[in-house]
């Protein structure tokens, strides 16, 4: 079976008491388009982050909003801002770099919250069991193309509400010359 690949480009999840901070309270964001996860969305609205560094402008914000903020970048990023972001798993936050988020109406000064996503996977489990992977198996996916590449260490999520889809970031895209249009993987078991 094939996984569709996707490439989470740099963006940021807001707890909504940061997004009350950042666009004003009782700001209602506007759906720029649905994601492939269900119930998710890309918001028209956009963040600046600031590090020691540098920064990198206009970071879409996606939603909705959660329990804490997260911040997803790439390796080049985290460079640019000067921050040492780890690879984590998203939620697992504690211990994470911090940057600044500039919104049009305030700031946040995050003590924690960025991270480098691990590559992963998300599944319905129905799928899972055709694949023969559960939650929290670390998988191998072949990728064809003009620069073949063997992704490691992919985390498998399992929920029923995820679509199949394997979710990496643009530097790890980049590598593997991965367009944004109609690219798959196999598993390798």
């Amino acid at each position: 079976m094939n996984i569709p690949i996707e490439i989470s480009a740099r963006h940021i999840h807001l707890s909504q008491g940061d997004a009350d901070i950042l666009f004003g309270a009782n700001h209602q964001f506007r759906v720029y388009h649905p994601l492939s996860q269900t119930g998710q969305f890309a918001y028209e609205e956009k963040v600046d982050l600031a590090g020691p560094r540098g920064k990198v402008e206009g970071v879409r914000v996606l939603g909705p909003c959660r329990k804490q903020t997260q911040v997803e970048i790439s390796e080049t990023d985290a460079r640019r801002l000067g921050v040492d972001a780890p690879v984590r798993e998203s939620g697992h936050l504690e211990g994470s770099a911090g940057v600044k988020v500039i919104g049009p109406q305030g700031e946040v000064d995050l003590k924690e919250g960025v991270i480098i996503a691990q590559r992963h996977i998300h599944t319905d489990p129905a799928t899972a069991e055709i694949l023969h992977i559960k939650n929290g198996d670390h998988v191998k996916v072949d990728i064809d193309g003009i620069r073949d590449l063997i992704f490691e260490n992919v985390v498998v999520r399992v929920n029923p509400s995820f679509r199949l889809a394997m979710h990496i970031d643009t530097d790890e895209g980049n590598a593997a010359e991965i367009d944004e249009q109609n690219h798959f993987g196999r598993l390798i078991v």
